[in-house]
């Protein structure tokens, strides 16, 4: 059974295991880290100004999203490659989106790949989510504006 809850401090260690498993924005721990996002850090930002989701099947964690309220920004999202394809991603972005929006921005923003090749470009764009042309750290920044 699938099922979306609120993001825990708790949740952080299946939510790196996630993060590791991508396959086509494959990123590695010692990468995070010299980013300086470790599961210490994400749990301090759910404490401030983060917030995030995580989609859970038979009590594991596949897939997760989270956004700071401060920046406007839609930090991560993340799916096992088991599961993507299933709507999951979707669902995560629109309860981050709709958290952002219901925080006071009227425009939100994320980066992704600036590579139309990566299935993220056209799935963001689908959505309604239009690439700027910024690179910021060799990604392509995308912004939404609240309908």
């Amino acid at each position: 059974m699938t099922s979306f809850r609120e993001m825990t401090a708790a949740d952080m260690p299946q939510v790196f295991d996630v993060r590791l498993a991508t396959t086509e924005n494959a990123v590695t721990i010692e990468r995070l880290e010299e980013k300086g996002v470790t599961p210490a850090s994400l749990a301090a930002a759910i404490e401030a100004s983060a917030k995030g989701w995580v989609c859970e099947e038979d009590d594991k964690i596949v897939g997760f999203a989270m956004g700071d309220s401060k920046s406007g920004e839609v930090t991560v999202l993340a799916l096992l490659p088991r599961c993507e394809g299933r709507g999951i991603g979707k669902q995560l972005l629109l309860m981050v989106q709709d958290w952002l929006f219901a925080s006071g921005h009227e425009e939100i923003w994320l980066v992704t790949s600036p590579d139309p090749v990566f299935r993220a470009y056209g799935f963001y764009q689908a959505l309604g989510w239009r690439p700027t042309g910024e690179i910021i750290d060799g990604d392509e920044k995308f912004v939404l504006r609240r309908l």
